[in-house]
């Protein structure tokens, strides 16, 4: 019997999907333990992970029934693994889940460094891209002084009055298609201090299964969602479907619109502080619409990206298959975004194709054999995609991280500068777990500095080495 790559795949997923569900299986629920963690994602695996290596008693519980949380690879739609949610780790010289990942000899591949701007149905000319290049730099330099003021504007109304054929383009590379905001719902001081991208690249298996492998070992229970958080007095404890657990800490790491959210309720009640910090702090909106489509109708090299010079603020980016794949993904951001993925997938898919016929003609969306798109602010036990500071919001970070006596916040929300990031996510993890370790006398030697517990800074992880990028790879202004 010949077995076909998709054969392979599916056999890959079942196996994987098996190992979640025994995960899930062997972590009966307890009826105490020294830490519970509330969520499976980056952060509460590697809070997990460090609480066990300092040998106390631990339990996750996740309410979706898989482990990943934003990480998410779906290997059952396409003959390729498709990543429905983040799919990248930058400066992987330091990344704390690069370094697992070859550990657990992970495939690891770079992105493709190519880029291209489109313009009607025309690649953008030489001087063209240097136009827009210039314009962005300038666009971007205005943020930052902005930033410098004593106070925060919107990176709207930072931006310079001539960006002209350039404007919504603009918004789109530094707003929505970086943070899932636009410009007008995003602190300049905090998108001044946005992590500066190095070296991007991806699991060749998926982020998500990176994960997931990651996980092994942990005791988590999936399909298991937290009802109540009792945080005060001597009756410390998550109520569950399944029961509760006492505890003698808690770590939280589900989003910031979760927690704001009453899919959770606390007692006593989160501080009025904690909440409003987290509300400034909203994810913003940022999907992915996948196509199956063979031949390459768009004269784009493998993992090349595109973006166009766009009049009206219905764009996208554009990704092309890597690896020889015939799967291409188109992301929606901000509040377009929002808008569009509120009318379903069908609408969705629907306006990948418009978008690539207006750019490449009809026989260019005429190809696809299949498609799939995300969701994600529909998702009840995510409700979005990243953090991103409304104006003023940026010192909320370092609120919303701030124990509550034996309860701790985790997640890539509470990063002051990995914000929106997978290492972000887990360091943050490994930040609150050591916090709890010293609370319930678990962690008795003295702590060495680390990328988890040493102060942050706006240059964290800076290679002088590399010029920095934005997130679609265009160059910045040191």
């Amino acid at each position: 019997m010949t077995m076909t790559r998709r054969d392979v795949l599916l056999a890959f997923a079942a196996l994987a999907a098996g190992a979640e569900s025994g995960a899930a299986r062997a972590a009966s629920l307890p009826r105490e333990a020294d830490v519970v963690v509330i969520g499976a994602g980056a952060a509460g695996l590697a809070a997990a992970r460090r609480i066990q290596a300092g040998n106390r008693k631990v339990i996750v519980i996740e309410a979706a029934d898989r482990i990943g949380g934003r990480c998410h690879t779906d290997l059952k739609t396409f003959d390729t693994p498709f990543d429905r949610g983040a799919r990248w780790l930058f400066e992987p010289d330091t990344n704390p889940v690069a370094r697992l990942a070859r550990g657990a000899g992970t495939a690891m591949v770079p992105a493709s460094p190519g880029q291209r701007i489109r313009i009607g149905r025309r690649n953008a000319r030489a001087g063209e891209t240097e136009q827009f290049l210039a314009t962005l730099v300038r666009a971007r330099r205005a943020i930052a002084d902005a930033a410098r003021g004593r106070t925060d504007l919107s990176c709207a109304a930072a931006m310079p009055h001539d960006l002209d054929v350039w404007a919504e383009t603009i918004d789109f590379v530094l707003g929505a298609g970086a943070t899932g905001k636009d410009l007008k719902d995003l602190s300049a001081m905090a998108r001044a201090r946005a992590p500066q991208r190095h070296a991007a690249i991806g699991c060749k298996q998926g982020l998500g299964r990176l994960l997931t492998a990651l996980a092994q070992g942990l005791p988590i229970s999936l399909s298991t969602p937290a009802s109540r958080v009792t945080w005060a007095g001597r009756d410390i404890g998550v109520e569950t479907s399944a029961g509760r657990i006492a505890a003698r800490a808690i770590i939280v790491t589900v989003s910031t619109n979760v927690l704001t959210s009453d899919n959770i309720r606390f007692t006593p009640e989160l501080p009025k502080r904690q909440l409003d910090a987290a509300a400034r702090l909203s994810l913003g909106s940022y999907d992915r619409i996948a196509l199956w489509l063979p031949d390459n109708p768009f004269g784009l090299g493998p993992g090349e990206t595109m973006i166009e010079q766009s009049s009206d603020g219905r764009t996208a980016l554009l990704t092309a298959g890597a690896a020889g794949s015939s799967l291409c993904t188109i992301d929606i951001a901000g509040s377009f975004g929002r808008d569009l993925s509120a009318q379903g997938e069908a609408a969705m898919v629907a306006f990948a194709k418009e978008w690539l016929t207006k750019l490449f003609g009809s026989d260019a969306a005429a190809g696809v054999q299949q498609s799939a798109a995300t969701r994600w602010n529909a998702a009840a036990h995510v409700l979005g995609a990243m953090s991103a500071a409304e104006v003023g919001g940026q010192p909320s970070r370092k609120i919303l991280v701030e124990p509550l006596g034996n309860l701790f916040f985790a997640g890539e929300a509470t990063h002051e500068t990995l914000w929106g990031s997978v290492d972000g996510a887990w360091e943050s993890g490994e930040r609150a777990a050591d916090a709890a370790l010293r609370k319930i006398g678990g962690l008795k030697e003295p702590e060495q500095p680390s990328a988890a517990t040493r102060k942050p800074s706006r240059h964290h992880r800076r290679s002088p080495s590399r010029h920095p990028q934005d997130a679609f790879g265009f160059p910045l202004p040191r």
